[in-house]
């Protein structure tokens, strides 16, 4: 997906300032490109999928730390190759990423009251077709899905019950959504 870098630029701004829809279109725009590279790394869906919803997360923990004169996805990469060695380091198969007290609170602060067009691609559809294009997702996403729609648990209950920090479960989200959305619009 090649983007125009005055878009970029304001995309960045605007995700420095806690804007969803900036961070959702950073996500779109540069998945593939830290999906992909992972997957070279690392030779597994999975793994590489992991890394990369572990590299969005932290970069988006720490958006206000990129520094301009350099290519946001150069960043995005570095991120990433570094969750990878240190993984490599502790030779597991989870990932994680520990935020402070003070980021976790940081994350309260940002709204996520206005629908996407997922969520209302999603809204749409009759709860038994739903609930059938949701099993086509992997379990992770289905999990993440019923725990957020169904049970109506907030990102902390969420973290709390999955046991990952709650960018990774914002991250998480924001991808099952898309994936749901894609399948919705096929079938």
């Amino acid at each position: 997906m090649e983007i125009n870098n005055t878009k970029l630029e304001i995309s960045i701004s605007k995700a420095k300032n806690g804007s969803q829809s900036a961070f959702s279109f950073l996500l779109d725009a540069f998945w593939q490109d830290v999906y992909n590279y992972q997957l070279k790394r690392t030779k597994s869906e999975n793994d590489a999928e992991d890394i990369a919803i572990q590299t969005f997360s932290k970069a988006f923990d720490k958006i206000n730390t990129f520094d301009e004169k350099y290519k946001f996805k150069t960043w995005l990469i570095t991120i990433s190759k570094n969750i990878h060695i240190d993984e490599l380091r502790k030779k597991k198969k989870s990932l994680s990423v520990e935020t402070s007290k003070e980021q976790e609170e940081k994350v309260y602060l940002v709204v996520d009251e206005n629908p996407t067009p997922e969520d209302k691609i999603i809204r749409e559809q009759n709860l038994a077709k739903l609930l059938k294009d949701i099993k086509q997702l992997k379990p992770k996403y289905q999990e993440i899905i019923h725990l957020r729609y169904f049970q109506e648990l907030s990102y902390k209950e969420i973290s709390e019950h999955i046991k990952e920090p709650m960018n990774n479960v914002k991250v998480k989200l924001l991808r099952a959504k898309k994936l749901l959305a894609a399948i919705i619009k096929t079938s």
